[in-house]
């Protein structure tokens, strides 16, 4: 079990912390015909609008209730009432996603009062759902505040019907769902550390065994890139539709992929009654084992003739690449369900993680495989892969110029990735997703990796040296 070490400094010198609305606006942006309005200044909003700009490099559709001075410190209620009422007559989205911000924590906001008096006000609004969450960016990180995002929405958009079904039919309630009662629909929870890649490939990697997924949030449909005639758009192209949202009560099973989304989980199967399958990651030979059983047991069918040749095909990338993964010596940051998925992958093909930093605290980094994890930057992150003599440093673009100065490679994971063209479309999950991951480590290695020069003794003499001048003259290296 790692040790987990506290903030030593007041500041962050190189930030690694992407914050909590940032988290919750990339959840809502996973949604059918949606859009994030977090409820702060314009420049929250605009920040993380550049970051998922540059990151995506999609158009990304983020509203703001643009607090200023007065409303501050006198009043911002009208600001939320009124950009919801804009937003519903302008656009009509099916949904709404309403953060705060550190901002609007600070002054004390009950959000979620503000939308039943929103929903008092503007009756004629009440086909659009909106989600209030309280997201204050001085505390969590990204990860903590997608999770926060993910249980709102399950409040919210999914009925609570196990109380009902539990009645029997004589509870007067029409039209109750039942857990099971679309025998190959599975709800699938993801987490913030899965890219649009991971979550396709988990769709088709489900779809193998001859299921449906309902994937919550699916940023894998509405992130993956779009062409459109318009130069922007004001909702989201893609995602999870709210119609599939609600019928989650229904599902033969769930699938819950990330430990920060326990308590969303939670919420979920006591609302609907629908069992589910918890897996802090899908990383790695193990972790791929568990899942792939989950879903024969699920469905009842074999394991389909592709997916074992995958698995094949990963063992025989472990056996071609351990000399390069064998005794590695990495430092990782990331957020804590990610620093655990590639601090266990890593180490289950030979490497050692000898430095590992998490932006905030979390139950699932007391599995982290190292001796110790560093809340903390990317300079607590520098400072030790240095003292630890590491040779890869795995985190997000911000540590560039740590792995630089260190001299050592990068491969590049997490958010965001600003310098790296496709990095948020990577896939990692799944037998393919390691194998690849794999190549790229022992390719970072091969392409960094300096051989120690053969020693030349200034007292050598005779044939041998002889030897050598000759050949050495007949490169053209000596002249007479």
């Amino acid at each position: 079990m790692a040790e987990i070490l506290k903030r030593s400094k007041p500041l962050a010198v190189n930030p690694l912390k992407a914050s909590q609305p940032i988290g919750a606006a990339l959840a809502f942006l996973g949604l059918k015909n949606a859009i994030p309005m977090l409820h702060g200044s314009q420049g929250c909003t605009a920040f993380g609008k550049v970051f998922f700009v540059r990151h995506f490099r999609e158009p990304i559709p983020l509203q703001t209730t643009a607090m200023d001075q007065v409303s501050t410190i006198m009043n911002a209620d009208e600001n939320v009432i009124e950009g919801l009422k804009v937003i519903c007559e302008k656009n009509r989205p099916d949904v709404i996603g309403l953060p705060t911000t550190g901002l609007s924590e600070t002054q004390g906001v009950d959000i979620k009062r503000l939308v039943r008096q929103f929903r008092e006000q503007h009756p004629q609004f009440a086909a659009t759902a909106v989600v209030a969450v309280n997201t204050p960016d001085y505390a969590g990180c990204l990860e903590s505040g997608f999770a926060l995002a993910l249980e709102a929405i399950i409040d919210v958009m999914v009925p609570d019907t196990h109380e009902s079904a539990l009645a029997g039919p004589r509870s007067g309630i029409p039209g109750r769902q039942s857990p099971g009662r679309r025998r190959k629909q599975v709800n699938v929870l993801c987490a913030s550390m899965l890219t649009p890649g991971d979550t396709e490939a988990i769709r088709e990697w489900i779809e193998a065994f001859g299921l449906r997924p309902v994937m919550l949030p699916d940023i894998g449909d509405s992130l993956d890139g779009h062409l459109v005639d318009a130069e922007s758009t004001p909702l989201t192209l893609g995602g999870t539709p709210k119609g599939e949202i609600a019928s989650m009560g229904e599902s033969v099973a769930t699938l819950v992929v990330g430990r920060s989304l326990t308590k969303a989980a939670d919420l979920l199967r006591e609302r609907t009654g629908v069992p589910d399958h918890r897996f802090d990651h899908l990383l790695g030979l193990d972790a791929c084992d568990a899942f792939t059983q989950a879903l024969a047991e699920i469905s009842g069918q074999p394991v389909p003739a592709k997916i074992d040749r995958q698995r094949a095909q990963l063992q025989d990338a472990m056996v071609d690449s351990h000399f390069m993964t064998g005794f590695l010596r990495v430092a990782i940051a990331a957020d804590p369900d990610l620093l655990v998925a590639l601090g266990q992958f890593l180490a289950g093909v030979g490497a050692e993680v000898v430095a590992a930093v998490a932006p905030a605290r979390a139950e699932v980094l007391a599995e982290m495989p190292a001796q110790a994890v560093q809340i903390g930057d990317l300079e607590d992150l520098e400072r030790s892969a240095l003292a630890r003599r590491a040779q890869l440093i795995v985190s997000n673009s911000h540590a560039a110029q740590s792995a630089q100065r260190l001299h050592i490679p990068l491969l590049r994971a997490g958010f965001p990735q600003y310098d790296w063209v496709g990095g948020y479309a990577r896939t990692w999950v799944g037998y393919r997703g390691a194998r690849q991951a794999l190549f790229d480590v022992a390719n970072l290695f091969l392409e960094n990796h300096h051989d120690t020069p053969a020693h030349r003794s200034i007292y050598r003499t005779g044939a041998e040296l002889d030897s050598e001048v000759r050949q050495a003259a007949g490169a053209g290296l000596v002249r007479h």
